[in-house]
């Protein structure tokens, strides 16, 4: 929010990203024919372990299995022109996770891991998910009260500084680049960008 000069939210803004939009760990990021700017974004992810229907913040954890890492890809340009983010974020192959799942034992406290995303060797965004506007308990909490979480859900949360858009000059995805979005206790999610 910071970055982009927008005021932080007073609840966590929402959008889906649809299954065809679901990659994996070393798997190509396709730029769709229709758009110019290809935008990535680092981000912890979390998976519901059973259904969550209006959990408290106090029990929200319970809900959690593990986390991942997703990166965000969105086209700014389709993003922006509709008014609302379904297409800009839910082309397909826009959903890269992985490389796995780590269990949130293993993890420990989510709100202080480093995370980081380097595209073509250069260090873009790097950050600790401790200055996230909004906790894991806050998001399962803040979506329960209206929808019914399921196992397997896969939950994104929110991504650090040093994006494309907020650049000066604006720096978007092109063919042949190659990104690596490192989370602390999880690992690295790499991927390759075809046009």
């Amino acid at each position: 929010c910071k970055e982009t000069g927008m005021e932080p939210p007073a609840s966590p803004v929402i959008f889906s990203k649809y299954s065809n939009a679901i990659t994996g760990h070393n798997d190509p990021i396709e730029i769709p024919i229709n758009s110019t700017e290809v935008d990535f974004e680092a981000e912890l992810a979390f998976v519901i372990g059973k259904e969550a229907k209006r959990v408290s913040e106090e029990e929200a954890d319970d809900y959690v299995f593990g986390y991942t890492i997703m990166n965000d890809i969105s086209a700014r340009d389709l993003q922006f022109q509709d008014g609302q983010w379904s297409r800009g974020k839910t082309a397909d192959t826009f959903a890269p996770f992985g490389p796995v799942i780590v269990t949130k034992d293993e993890v420990g406290d989510p709100h202080n891991l480093a995370i980081s995303l380097e595209l073509n060797g250069e260090i873009m965004q790097d950050s600790n998910t401790s200055n996230l506007i909004f906790t894991v308990p806050k998001i399962i909490s803040f979506l329960s009260q209206s929808m019914t979480l399921m196992p397997g859900d896969l939950i994104a949360t929110g991504t650090p500084p040093g994006v494309g858009m907020g650049r000066n000059p604006k720096i978007w995805l092109k063919n042949g680049d190659r990104m690596n979005v490192s989370i602390e206790k999880i690992g690295t999610l790499s991927n390759h960008v075809i046009a």
